[in-house]
């Protein structure tokens, strides 16, 4: 079952609906809900994975638990989260990243109730912050794209240094990725062109699609795409086209065999899955920061099983060095949330 919450037009439905799930949980814990985020499941990426996390956890630790869609999640976002605590849900998840400030206040009003928030650090006793080191396994994703885009003898590669990024919005949480990608690519070519273009929603395919076709046809071959849902387009006009994208969030190699080069997997499903067990189980990590980068295996490239044959075993021996070497702190990938934007980002 996934709850529903339409304020404007049935202001009272999701109480009620959050009450009577709430009676029905299990006494040892109050039931949980994930809030989904921008592009609503479905999107193959972001939400989705945490929702297998959401599912996988609430199973292992046998509580009740169900993933809450709003028609405007973002402008919703107070009330939302306020009518799941007034309803009784003890711990309360977040995968929008503007529900950020919000859950401040209301971390303070219910202060018996857990929350979970991504992408960004907040203070509260009761909050728990998830990061992930997006920016470590964007930089391994550049690092590969850019050593590709001038092979030859690769049908959808062009001699041309041109790669392109299509991300969502632009955010410190998302140009977390784009920074990574791009210091990456710079590693192997300081003077390779990265486009950037920015869709302005995580839901929308078509628009994915007629974007990352018309930065193909101005000479990338290889499209990183951080945009859920609209990255589904991207996608397809890497495979309608003979070109390349680079899939987020989960392992979208599959989408479209042989056309995503590789995907940068970020493990949301683990760190869900292991927050949820936490809170049932009565540690619930109130007030800390869980951080899940390259050494954690929270973030990483995909097996590539769909285009191995077509990549040089140097290349991938020069990622892995590279992914070795974050991790043992001898190279240092920007991050964006932490350090604002760098001087080759304009």
């Amino acid at each position: 079952m996934t709850l529903k919450l339409n304020i404007a037009a049935k202001p009272v439905v999701l109480a009620s609906a959050l009450m009577l799930s709430a009676g029905s949980a299990l006494a040892d814990a109050a039931p949980a809900v994930l809030i989904v985020a921008q592009g609503g499941l479905g999107d193959g990426s972001w939400n989705d994975t945490a929702y297998a996390g959401f599912e996988a956890g609430i199973a292992a630790a046998g509580i009740e638990g169900w993933p809450l869609e709003s028609n405007d999640v973002v402008a919703q976002g107070e009330e939302i989260m306020r009518r799941a605590a007034d309803a009784g849900f003890g711990l309360v998840m977040s995968l929008e990243y503007s529900h950020g400030e919000p859950m401040v206040a209301l971390a303070q009003d219910y202060p018996d109730t857990d929350w979970v928030i991504y992408n960004q650090v907040r203070e509260g006793a009761n909050i728990a912050s998830v990061l992930f080191g997006e920016h470590e396994g964007s930089y391994l994703a550049g690092m590969l794209a850019a050593q590709m885009t001038t092979l030859e003898g690769v049908e959808g590669i062009n001699p041309e240094p041109i790669l392109g990024v299509i991300a969502a919005i632009r955010s410190p949480g998302i140009d977390k990725f784009v920074v990574g990608f791009m210091q990456g690519a710079m590693a192997i070519n300081p003077d390779i062109d990265v486009q950037v273009s920015y869709a302005d929603t995580f839901g929308d395919p078509t628009k994915g699609e007629q974007m990352a076709n018309a930065m193909f046809e101005s000479g990338a071959d290889i499209i990183y795409h951080i945009a859920g849902g609209t990255g589904i387009g991207v996608i397809a006009a890497a495979e309608s086209s003979g070109h390349y994208a680079i899939g987020v969030d989960t392992d979208q190699d599959g989408m479209a065999p042989g056309h995503v080069l590789t995907s940068m997997i970020k493990r949301v499903d683990v760190a869900t899955q292991q927050l949820v067990e936490a809170y049932a189980a009565g540690n619930f990590p109130g007030g800390q920061t869980v951080t899940f980068g390259l050494a954690e295996n929270g973030v990483g490239l995909s097996a590539m099983e769909y285009t191995r044959d077509i990549i040089p075993q140097a290349f991938l021996d020069r990622v892995e060095a590279a992914r070795l070497a974050i991790i043992a702190g001898e190279i240092d990938v920007w991050d964006v949330s932490e350090q604002g934007y760098p001087e080759f980002f304009q």
